[in-house]
């Protein structure tokens, strides 16, 4: 496999593991945002791979979607599912102030994983 298509092929799996857990009968609603916002990220990862660009080691999906622009201004229509993602790296991954997302925003995080997900495949 190719280094794309390895990022690719984890960022597929972060998806496929939110909608599993999305159905289990447990609301694991924390993990599922999780895996959604994984799955973006990896996405991103495989572009910049792809593009034989360097990927930083970081979680931002603001900062890989700008590296993404830099060669490709359309990954700038992702705004709206990146800023909705971007939080979820590290939101409701410890115990603080809220230890659920609501079951709405948890199905709003799986739809934009699979637009960027979706995205980047169209792009590579």
């Amino acid at each position: 496999m190719k280094p794309h298509e390895e990022w690719l092929f984890k960022a597929e799996n972060d998806l496929e593991s939110a909608r599993i857990l999305l159905k289990a009968d447990k609301k694991l609603y924390d993990v599922v945002v999780y895996h959604a916002q994984q799955c973006a990220e990896k996405a991103l990862k495989a572009y910049l791979a792809e593009k034989n660009s360097k990927i930083d080691k970081t979680h931002s999906l603001a900062v890989l979607t700008e590296y993404c622009a830099a060669i490709d201004n359309d990954f700038l229509s992702l705004k709206d599912a990146i800023s909705f993602l971007n939080p979820y790296v590290i939101m409701y991954r410890y115990p603080l102030d809220e230890l659920m997302p609501p079951k709405k925003d948890t199905v709003t995080a799986l739809q934009y994983a699979d637009t960027v997900l979706e995205f980047v495949k169209r792009k590579i």
